[in-house]
């Protein structure tokens, strides 16, 4: 006669998968995630920004939840801080 395998060697399969998971996709998703939130918060007024949407623009104003940026001479538009994809690129310098 054969031995029933234990408990815990029918769940090993299960919980291997679940750790491989969750080093392969939770853990990069919350250090990028957090890169996000402290860009957000360090975000001062004259940074040149990127949203979401692809507008480039520059900070004039900071509040709590929103941004205000200026998108051209004479041309502002308040968009929520989380609408803030990042920096703008630097362009190539040329030589």
């Amino acid at each position: 006669m054969q031995a029933a395998p234990s408990g815990i060697a029918l769940f090993l399969p299960l919980i291997l998968i679940m750790v491989i998971f969750y080093f392969l996709m939770i853990l990069p998703a919350q250090r990028r995630q957090k890169k996000v939130t402290e860009m957000l918060k360090a975000l001062k007024t004259g940074d040149k920004v990127i949203t979401n949407g692809g507008i480039y623009g520059t900070i004039v104003g900071l509040e709590d939840e929103a941004v205000q940026l200026r998108v051209a001479e004479q041309v502002k538009m308040k968009v929520a801080r989380s609408a803030i994809a990042g920096p703008q690129a630097e362009p190539p310098k040329e030589s």
